[in-house]
């Protein structure tokens, strides 16, 4: 039996699918999302419990960890718009940074020693090799990648101090949806390649944005990997299993390590849906590397992990469904008070 399981932005895109995966497995699931970014709607099975607050809230944190005992937490709260953590960096490193802090602070009192934690490939800034291994620098180039930096070397000093046992899962560009439509990706503003590129199908959006066709590649748009959400969220089950089962912290990329164009995802989107894709060329993005891709050799090595979707297409087939679900559409819009 699994003790308890606290998951911080469960109601966001990465995050409800791993809590639909957990609670599949017969895991108590209590999640906590103020639902700034998260959607309720995405909580989709009845055995979980949505709170609605923030994970900086230290008088909510002790009553829930008072109530259920959790055993694990699974962080993802956090924000991840990389432009606006350049022209706002306080906001960033008060939630992505600050805000744990109170959280790791809450588990301490109550003896809870396991986190996983939501961090991303940005930490490496520009890699040194490729494809990307984790023993590449961590050089981020943005407050986005130092704020979420800073949460892993918080979480191994907590490892020295008291024996906290964490997984840092750094993501590369996480994709796709649940295959039966039900939850996916829909966030406002929407800056992800893959769902634009759907929404200029559509003509939510006028045309895609395609930064830099000179670039050292085949087709001469950037390459990077692109990780089906759904292994994202079994990769966040195994680490769980693994610290539980006593594993020591660790580190390790979660992608596919296949890279894809730009213009592959174009010309992809393009033969499913059998609709044209109405594209705007322009210049490089200054800061943007032509490649991208994982190494994730080390998360099949520690955790028996692997991507089991590496074709791009089985990644814009779900994505492509859950936005033209006839029944539901995507997740709807709160209504302003």
């Amino acid at each position: 039996m699994h003790p308890p399981i606290l998951v911080t932005g469960g109601a966001g895109y990465i995050g409800s699918h791993t809590v639909r995966l957990l609670a599949s497995q017969g895991r108590k699931i209590v999640v906590l999302d103020n639902l700034v970014y998260g959607h309720a709607q995405a909580i989709v099975d009845p055995g979980v419990e949505l709170v609605v607050g923030d994970v900086g809230d230290r008088t909510l944190l002790r009553a829930l960890f008072a109530q259920h005992a959790f055993g694990a937490v699974v962080h993802f709260a956090a924000y991840a718009y990389v432009g606006e953590s350049v022209t706002n960096p306080l906001k960033y490193y008060q939630n992505n940074t600050a805000e744990p802090i109170k959280l790791l602070q809450v588990m301490q009192e109550f003896g809870c020693k396991v986190f996983v934690f939501s961090s991303t490939c940005a930490t490496y800034g520009v890699p040194d090799t490729m494809p990307i291994t984790e023993s590449n620098s961590q050089r981020p180039i943005n407050p986005y990648g130092r704020s979420k930096l800073m949460v892993e070397w918080m979480l191994a000093d907590c490892g020295r101090a008291w024996d906290l046992r964490s997984a840092c899962l750094r993501y590369f560009n996480a994709s796709g949806g649940s295959p039966d439509g039900l939850i996916g990706e829909d966030h406002d503003p929407e800056t992800h390649l893959i769902p634009r590129v759907l929404m200029a199908v559509t003509g939510e959006i006028d045309h895609v944005e395609v930064f830099g066709t000179d670039y050292p590649t085949p087709d001469g748009t950037g390459i990077r990997d692109y990780i089906h959400v759904e292994d994202l969220a079994d990769a966040h089950a195994r680490a769980l299993d693994h610290l539980a089962a006593g594993g020591a912290s660790l580190c390790c990329n979660l992608g596919t390590g296949v890279g894809v164009s730009v213009q592959e995802i174009i010309t992809a989107t393009e033969e499913i849906t059998g609709l044209p894709v109405p594209v705007k060329y322009g210049p490089r993005r200054e800061g943007d590397p032509a490649m991208l891709v994982a190494d994730p050799a080390l998360a099949k090595r520690l955790l028996g992990w692997e991507a089991s979707r590496k074709d791009i297409r089985e990644m814009i087939r779900p994505a492509w469904l859950w936005m033209n679900n006839a029944t539901r559409g995507r997740y709807p819009k709160p209504s302003c008070p």
